[in-house]
């Protein structure tokens, strides 16, 4: 008999330490036995259409808030097209990966999670990553995010993960964050959570821009080639302008100095023709190496190390055109991770189960019609056919008599209906046997190795940036018994971590969480690490020059042109914004000064007058401009007389600071040995 409902033990001992009330009944009144796992036939065996709790609760939860999306709220779009580089007939009959070159139309949507549609764009957050392929086979959705696993195994427990890091139900804030405590308390309570909580405390959840960031397809799918031989395979985006994050600090400030930055860097960059471009890549794998490894495939909370399964690119995606109307493309876009077409396939992973159905669902709340995908943004490019007729909002217009298959009225017509298709799409095989129960597979027990792993790959800089975020978080969370409880289950991912939070929040360590599955060490991957893998370029990179009365014209024209003959952008910026006399010429600002920080750009340079350069050194929001760039761990690069402004800020000379000459080189790095120097870290 297998074991049931194992994680009834919820955060260690679960059942004592969460106190409720009445008994958790449907809306009918029946009281619910089981809150967290979904029915399915067998350990690791797909979800059963016949479980009405479930459906009862997605159903339920998809309709709540009206017109905007549940999660993922507030995004940003762009349209371009995919390009097979590398094409894989032997895996898969899709016929987008079918021939080398061949291009296929898309559409883009990046977006937070948490926040709602007018919430600013760079707050602590996974971030959505969702692709619309308009294939000539049909809509093909690849719904991800910019991190390659999830809060939770299984999707009876959506609901419950976006009720408690949404607004707090009696409060109504704080909008697009984690750090409170209803977040914090589920998150204590289901430590499966804690490998996409390491992530999330990472660098990763402060992307510096849309262009520069990775995209996942979080799940594990199949591949199924003609002869319909299936493989697993995990979908991987990798943005060719290199990985890059913010700094918490800067992060924090831009949430006040451009709510809109992500959004506007990607429109901007679009818009100037610096077209943002992905290698897609596959991670390719049979049973049999399924089952060689201590965690399970289907677990959404865990992910393939690349050193076990590498990465193989067979295709690109470029964004080079943005949307016409933000209302009829961005937010009317409706992505559904069940649309796919032939020669890709679901594998069983329980959240991708709910997921098949709980997006179809939430369209007719969102955009009011069943018919939502014949608007443009979400309509096929290819021909399409079929018998579901009428309803809110139609467009079309059907001819014939008959509305259902088969049907024999129209053999006559010209047009006798559509009918099914032997080339369509067909269900890889499956061998499917168990008992019909309540369960998660023993394999899916092990919540500590994997953010372990995670841990133990990141540089020390990093990890103190992970340390740092958990001391933040849970400094706004109020409660004692939620601080200590996630400090439990951090002791299983490290104790060094674990003693470094607790320091940081002045709390005593507390025991380790007895683990439902002892935890293995894993190796490190060094390509979970942003900063090892960082990009040397300035290519997507924006330069922010300052410049006044007297400078010299013929000198900011050379540091501009060689700024962008490395592929890097410049920013102008004066105390006026009006036409300036400079030494050999004029010139107008971009931006004015105290409208224009410097987290705004990605390094800055200084070419003043020495009697401008003085004048400003007294000016807070020049001495501001320098020291927030050398706090955010930036290159500044500097003329002989803007030394007094340098000087006025506190700040010495290190390898990312010197003459201006030398930014287009310093430009491509942040100076992370600096931070030790300027920041207390955890």
């Amino acid at each position: 008999m297998a074991r049931p409902m194992y994680n009834t033990e919820i955060g260690n001992a679960g059942e004592t330490q969460q106190k409720g009330g009445e008994a958790l009944t449907t809306n009918s009144g029946m009281p619910i036995s089981d809150n967290q796992n979904s029915l399915r036939a067998g350990h690791r065996g797909p979800t059963l259409l016949e479980d009405f709790i479930l459906r009862e609760k997605i159903f339920h939860f998809d309709h709540e808030r009206i017109p905007e999306r549940i999660v993922h709220a507030r995004g940003s779009a762009a349209h371009g097209y995919f390009e097979c580089t590398d094409p894989i007939p032997e895996l898969s009959r899709a016929a987008l990966f079918a021939e080398k070159g061949k291009k296929t139309p898309l559409f883009t949507r990046f977006s937070t999670v948490a926040g709602g549609a007018g919430s600013v764009d760079t707050p602590r957050d996974v971030r959505g990553f969702a692709v619309k392929f308009y294939t000539e086979e049909g809509n093909w959705d690849l719904v991800g995010n910019n991190i390659p696993v999830f809060f939770i195994q299984d999707a009876i427990k959506f609901p419950d993960l976006i009720h408690s890091v949404k607004m707090e139900a009696d409060k109504g804030y704080p909008q697009a964050g984690s750090a409170h405590d209803t977040f914090w308390d589920f998150v204590s309570l289901m430590p499966e959570t804690m490998h996409t909580v390491m992530w999330a405390m990472s660098d990763r959840a402060i992307p510096r821009s849309l262009r520069m960031m990775e995209g996942f397809g979080v799940h594990t799918f199949k591949l199924v080639n003609a002869k319909g031989a299936a493989s697993f395979v995990k979908f991987h985006w990798r943005p060719r302008l290199g990985t890059q994050s913010l700094v918490w600090d800067e992060s924090a400030k831009l949430q006040g100095a451009d709510n809109d930055y992500h959004r506007r860097d990607l429109h901007e960059a679009i818009a100037a023709g610096d077209f943002p471009e992905w290698d897609f890549a596959v991670q390719v794998f049979d049973q049999a190496l399924a089952d060689s490894l201590p965690y399970d495939v289907l677990d959404p909370t865990k992910i393939i190390p690349e050193e076990i399964v590498p990465l193989r690119v067979i295709g690109r995606m470029v964004l080079d055109r943005n949307p016409d109307n933000h209302f009829a493309e961005n937010e009317q876009a409706a992505f559904l991770p069940s649309n796919i077409v032939p020669g890709i396939d679901f594998s069983d992973d329980p959240l991708l189960q709910g997921r098949l159905f709980s997006y179809l669902d939430t369209q007719k709340s969102r955009l009011g019609t069943t018919n939502f995908h014949q608007i443009p943004i979400n309509a096929p490019k290819c021909p399409y056919a079929n018998m579901m007729r009428d309803g809110l909002m139609q467009t079309a217009v059907p001819k014939g008599r008959a509305n259902y298959e088969p049907n024999s009225l129209d053999l006559a017509a010209e047009d006798p209906g559509p009918r099914a298709s032997a080339s369509g799409f067909m269900t890889a095989p499956q061998e499917v046997a168990g008992e019909k129960l309540r369960i998660r597979a023993e394999t899916f027990g092990d919540h500590y190795s994997q953010p372990r792993m995670f841990w133990h790959s990141q540089t020390e800089n990093e990890q103190a940036h992970i340390a740092s975020a958990f001391v933040f978080e849970l400094s706004k969370v109020g409660l004692d018994h939620i601080r200590s409880r996630v400090l439990a289950n951090l002791q299983n991912v490290d104790p060094g971590l674990a003693q470094r939070v607790a320091d940081g929040i002045g709390m005593d360590l507390p025991a380790a969480a007895k683990p439902f599955r002892a935890p293995v060490e894993l190796a490190p991957s060094d390509a979970l690490s942003i900063q090892k893998n960082w990009k040397p370029t300035l290519q997507g990179r924006k330069i922010g020059l300052l410049f006044g009365e007297g400078s010299d014209k013929a000198e900011i024209d050379k540091l501009i042109a060689a700024i962008k003959a490395e592929g890097g952008s410049v920013f102008t910026v004066a105390p006026k914004v009006g036409m300036l006399k400079l030494k050999g010429g004029e010139m107008k600002a971009d931006g004015q000064l105290a409208g224009s920080p410097s987290m705004l750009f990605d390094a800055i340079a200084m070419i003043l007058a020495p009697d401008v350069a003085e004048k400003l050194a007294k000016d807070s929001a020049a001495v501001g401009f320098v020291n927030e760039a050398f706090v955010h761990l930036k290159a500044i690069g500097h003329c002989n007389g803007s030394k007094v402004i340098l000087a006025r800020a506190g700040i010495e000379p290190d390898a990312g600071v010197g003459h201006y000459s030398k930014l287009p080189e310093t430009a491509k790095h942040r100076y992370w040995a600096r931070e030790a120097t300027i920041r207390d870290l955890a």
